[in-house]
C-alpha cells in the first residue's frame, strides 16, 4: 500500500500538492502542512501525491491556463501526465478508475473518460495501526448523567412507533406539546415523534426484522432521551411486546406502550399518549447537566451532498477531530459501508487485530452480491450532484470519505444499529442514504452528529444533534444559516487541517453541553428518522 509524503507545497508551479496525515498518514520529515502560509489565488491546482495522475482546479480553468488544454470546472480533474487508455488513474495516492480512452496532458478527467471497476484488493491486517497517545488534558462537556451510567448530550420525551399505521398517533401526541407548554419544563429539549414507513409487510425473523427492532431498542434506550412512549396498532408483525422480550425491557412510569386497537381508536390513543407524556414531564426535567469527560462522547462521522473539496477540506479536519475525540477516550463511528468501497484496505491496516478487519471485509462483500443481485452497482454512487462538484467514482467518493476516521486504530466493527461499546475510532455497517445511516448510528448510541458537506445539505438529527461543516467558503457564505463550521480556510491556506479539526472538536463540546447547532436551531430532525428497510415488502 502507498504511503503519502508529508504536506509539501510547489512553490511557483501554479500547483498546490496536498498530501500528509490528513489521508490517513503520519507525516515525513518534510513538515506537516509546511507551505499553507501560501494563498490559494497563487495556486490553481491541488495535487495530493507525488504519484498521481490528475491534479484538481481550484478555479475554473480557460485552454492556456498552466498548459491546460480544455476548459477545466472548479473542482474537476486534470491529467497531469499522459494516461492511456485501460491505464490506472490515481488520486489520494490511490486507484479511483482506469482511463475508458487515451487521455492527453492537460484535459478533463471525468465521467467522460475515466471507468468504474469493481475492486478486487489484497488486504492487510494491522499493518498500520499507530495507537493515539492519551490526551494530557481532560475535556469536559456539561451532560445528563443517566442511571445505565452513559450520558446524554440532549433530554428528549420519545414516541416511536412501532408500524407505519400509528405513525399519525404520535405525531398528534408530539405536536400537542408545544415549546409554550414545555416552558415550564428548562431542562426537556422536546417531545419527538419517532415514525417509520415499515413494521409490518415483512418477515418476522431475519435482516430486515432485527435491524428494525435494534433501532427501535437503540432509541428506546438512548441516553439522549428521558422517557419513552412506544405506540402501535396491535396487529402488526413487528410487535411491541416481541421488543420488550427480546431486550428484557420493562414498562414504568417513564417508559410506557400502547396499541390503537387495544385503546379504542386514534383519538382516544392520542388523548391517553398526552397524559402519558404529560406525566414523565415533571419527572424527566428533574435532572440536571453536569460536568463530564469527554470520553462519554459518540459522535456519528457523516458526510452527505460531496464535492471534489470533501476529502481535501472538511473530511480530514473531522478526521483530525476524530483523533482528538479519540484521544480523550471518546467514540467516533464511521458509516456508510457502499461509500468507503475502495479505501477499505486503509481501515483494514489500521484494525487493531485481524478478526474486526475480516468482519469489515465481509461487510464489504456483503454489499458486493446485495448490488448484483439487485442488478445494481457499487458505483451507483456518486450521485448526480457529487459527480457536478467534480467526484467521479465510488473510488475517489470513498477515499475522501473514510478520512473522516483520521488516523486511529480501527477498533470495532458493528451491524447496522447495533450498540456501540468499543471505546476509540469504530466502523457501523449502513447504506450511504444519510438519513438511514444516521438513524442507524443513533440507535447505536451516538449522542452527536459531525456532517460534512460540499454541496450544501438541509440535514438534521433528533435526538443527537447535527454539526454541520462546509467544505469551501463558497457555500458556507450561500448556505450560512444551516452551516456551523467552514473548512474552506485549508484551501486558501489561512487554516490548516489541524486548525478547523480542533474547532469542530471543540464545537462539538459546546453543543455537547446544550449548545444549539443550525439545523437543530432551525428544527430539522422530526422527519430524519429512517430505519433501513432490508429484505422484501410482501
Amino acid at each position: 500500500m502507498p504511503r503519502l509524503a508529508g504536506m509539501v507545497l510547489l512553490a511557483g508551479s501554479g500547483e498546490r500538492q496536498l498530501v500528509g496525515k490528513a489521508f490517513h498518514v503520519h507525516p515525513s520529515s518534510e513538515g506537516r502542512h509546511s507551505g499553507l502560509s501560501l494563498k490559494a489565488s497563487m495556486m490553481k491546482t491541488v495535487r495530493l501525491s507525488e504519484i498521481d495522475n490528475v491534479s484538481t482546479a481550484i478555479q475554473t480553468l480557460e485552454i492556456g491556463d498552466d498548459g491546460v488544454c480544455e476548459r477545466i470546472p472548479k473542482g474537476h480533474k486534470i491529467s497531469t501526465s499522459f494516461i492511456a487508455s485501460g491505464e490506472a488513474v490515481r488520486k489520494y495516492a490511490q486507484l479511483i478508475g482506469h482511463a475508458s480512452r487515451d487521455i492527453p496532458k492537460g484535459f478533463h478527467v471525468h465521467t467522460h473518460n475515466l471507468a468504474f471497476g469493481n475492486v478486487d484488493a489484497e488486504y492487510e491486517f494491522c499493518t498500520n495501526v499507530a495507537p493515539v497517545a492519551p490526551a494530557e488534558n481532560i475535556d469536559t462537556f456539561m451532560g445528563y448523567r443517566r442511571p445505565d451510567g452513559r450520558v446524554g448530550t440532549r433530554n428528549y420525551i420519545a414516541i416511536i412507533t412501532s408500524v407505519n399505521c400509528s405513525a399519525t398517533a404520535a405525531r398528534l401526541i408530539a405536536e400537542h406539546f408545544t415549546p409554550q407548554k414545555l416552558a415550564d419544563y428548562p431542562n426537556i429539549d422536546g417531545v419527538a415523534a419517532f415514525v417509520h414507513g415499515t413494521g409490518c409487510g415483512m418477515a418476522g425473523s431475519g435482516d430486515g426484522f432485527e435491524a428494525l427492532q435494534r433501532v427501535m431498542w437503540g432509541y428506546a434506550r438512548h441516553p439522549n432521551v428521558g422517557g419513552v412512549l412506544m405506540a402501535g396498532l396491535g396487529c402488526e408483525m413487528n410487535q411491541i411486546d416481541w421488543l420488550l422480550e427480546a431486550y428484557g425491557m420493562k414498562s414504568g412510569p417513564m417508559f410506557q406502550t400502547m396499541n390503537i386497537q387495544d385503546v379504542g381508536g386514534l383519538r382516544k390513543t392520542v388523548e391517553l399518549g398526552i397524559r402519558k407524556v404529560a406525566a414523565m414531564l415533571p419527572v424527566a426535567n428533574d435532572v440536571r447537566r453536569e460536568p463530564s469527560p469527554a470520553s462519554e462522547l459518540m459522535v456519528a462521522l457523516q458526510c452527505g451532498g460531496s464535492d471534489a473539496w470533501s476529502g481535501i477540506t472538511a473530511n480530514p479536519a473531522v478526521g483530525h477531530a476524530c483523533d482528538l475525540l479519540v484521544g480523550q477516550g471518546g467514540t467516533g463511528l464511521l458509516a456508510e459501508t457502499p461509500e468507503i468501497y475502495g479505501a477499505e484496505h486503509l481501515l483494514t491496516a489500521r484494525a487493531v487485530d485481524r478478526k474486526v478487519g475480516e468482519k469489515l471485509v465481509d461487510l464489504i462483500r456483503w454489499w458486493e452480491d446485495y448490488t448484483s443481485r439487485n442488478h445494481g452497482s457499487m458505483d451507483n454512487n456518486p450521485s448526480p450532484g457529487n459527480k457536478r462538484g467534480g467526484l467521479t467514482t465510488i473510488l475517489e467518493k470513498s477515499l475522501g470519505a473514510a478520512s473522516k476516521g483520521g488516523t486511529s486504530p480501527l477498533a470495532g466493527v458493528y451491524k447496522y444499529a447495533e450498540r456501540v461499546k468499543t471505546r476509540g475510532f469504530a466502523f457501523m455497517d449502513s447504506p450511504g442514504y444519510d438519513p438511514a445511516s444516521v438513524t442507524g448510528q443513533i440507535a447505536g448510541g451516538c449522542n452527536l452528529v459531525v456532517f460534512t458537506t460540499g454541496r450544501g445539505s438541509a440535514f438534521g438529527s433528533k435526538p443527537a444533534p447535527t454539526v454541520k461543516v462546509a467544505t469551501n467558503s463558497e457555500m458556507y457564505n450561500r448556505l450560512e444559516d444551516d452551516m456551523d463550521i467552514d473548512a474552506g480556510p485549508i484551501l486558501s491556506g489561512d487554516s490548516s487541517i489541524e486548525e478547523i479539526g480542533r474547532e469542530i472538536y471543540t464545537s462539538l463540546l459546546a453543543v455537547a453541553s446544550g449548545g444549539k447547532s443550525k439545523s437543530e436551531a432551525q428544527g430539522l430532525g422530526d422527519h430524519e428518522f429512517v430505519p433501513w428497510q432490508i429484505g422484501a415488502v410482501m
